[in-house]
């Protein structure tokens, strides 16, 4: 019985000291997480920053465009006959007035000589016709011999013949017209694409096909599209100069031509709610190809000394745009901003922040007003790349 007891005392007194440690832990363990709470409150999160800085913000309007070229000609034969010369390469480059082919002149300059053979026949003639009538005249004068009947008909036959004279010459020039027919010339200035028909073929006046294209490519110009709400905006702009347009690639990332806008169409698509404008372009190393698709970023001004931040910055909630500001003690402040548009990979803005202020640009997710940072840096923001994207109108902004 004493054994008993001696072990009864024994476990009550193990239990004890079990209950006490695992209390002395809990408040150990429950007293630390305060500390830790407190120590990750103040540690300082590594965000990317940016300057605020002053730019010139230049302002695109950008719609998707064709090449057309100022003049296309689709050369084909004005004679009938065989093709026995081509002064041609394929791809050159040809002036206006450059002969390009000869079709085979004999039958035409036959032809002139037979018509040049008939008038010197029918001028031989005239020149007896007028004789006669000349003689029928003074013998009536002179002598009675002659009627007025035969003097009226001798002079009616002169006149018949000086028609048919007349007729001859006629036919003489459309005998040397059609001969200069047989010597093709470029009509335009431009390059000369594939030839479609060899030398041997016998070509006709009435074939569908042409023999060759040539295509002005030294100016050419684009036809875009832009919004109908752009286009009064764009035609104000007009009055004041000559607005710039870049041409770019189909992935909008090379750019192609500078030209300038010619005019704007004089109706608008009731199917799209966009109109027609014309851009020129010189193209001085054939960079346009007629119907190539090109990106067309149209100038239409550029805003001077705005305040530019990386377009990363700018966070939006239901209160509106706003921007996280790092402070000198190095936390932030939530700081509500005015954007007036947004260009490329930046935002130029009116109001809510000065120049020179550190903005964060990467890792806004984790902050809230008065959160503790580390900065880093990622560049200042540079100029904003002319045309490479589109801009992005915001509400407020009188240039869109």
């Amino acid at each position: 019985m004493n054994l008993f007891a001696s072990w009864l005392r024994l476990w009550t007194f193990a239990l004890a000291l079990l209950t006490v440690a695992g209390t002395i832990g809990c408040s150990s363990s429950t007293g630390s997480r305060p500390t830790t709470a407190r120590a990750a409150f103040t540690q300082a999160l590594p965000v990317g920053v940016a300057t605020v800085q002053r730019r010139d913000m230049p302002v695109y309007l950008v719609g998707l465009g064709s090449v057309t070229p100022l003049y296309s000609v689709n050369v084909k034969s004005r004679v009938d006959g065989e093709l026995v010369q081509v002064n041609f390469k394929e791809g050159q480059h040809v002036r206006k007035g450059e002969l390009l082919a000869v079709i085979d002149p004999r039958p035409y300059e036959v032809a002139l000589s037979q018509a040049s053979a008939q008038k010197f026949k029918d001028e031989a003639q005239l020149r007896d016709a007028k004789l006669n009538y000349q003689r029928y005249q003074d013998l009536l004068k002179d002598s009675g011999a002659m009627s007025q009947q035969q003097v009226d008909t001798q002079r009616a036959l002169a006149d018949q013949l000086e028609g048919a004279v007349r007729a001859d010459q006629a036919a003489i020039d459309n005998a040397k017209l059609q001969l200069s027919y047989c010597h093709i010339t470029s009509p335009i200035d431009g390059r000369v694409g594939l030839r479609l028909v060899d030398p041997g073929n016998i070509v006709h006046a009435s074939d569908a096909n042409p023999m060759l294209v040539i295509t002005q490519l030294q100016p050419i110009t684009v036809i875009f599209t832009l919004p109908e709400d752009q286009l009064n905006t764009v035609a104000a702009h007009m009055r004041t100069g000559p607005l710039r347009v870049d041409a770019y690639s189909r992935d909008d990332q090379t750019k192609l031509s500078t030209g300038r806008l010619l005019t704007i169409d004089n109706q608008i698509d009731v199917n799209t709610g966009t109109g027609r404008l014309k851009a020129e372009f010189s193209n001085p190393g054939d960079e346009l190809w007629p119907n190539q698709f090109v990106n067309i970023h149209l100038l239409l001004e550029t805003r001077k000394n705005s305040l530019v931040i990386p377009a990363a910055a700018v966070e939006r909630g239901p209160q509106g745009t706003y921007v996280f500001v790092v402070k000198p003690d190095n936390t932030v402040e939530v700081r509500p901003v005015a954007v007036a548009l947004s260009q490329n990979n930046f935002t130029a803005l009116t109001s809510g922040i000065s120049e020179n202020e550190i903005v964060v640009t990467d890792g806004q997710d984790k902050l809230q007003a008065g959160s503790k940072v580390e900065p880093r840096p990622v560049g200042r923001p540079q100029s904003a790349p002319t045309g490479a994207r589109p801009v992005t109108p915001q509400a407020g902004n009188p240039a869109l």
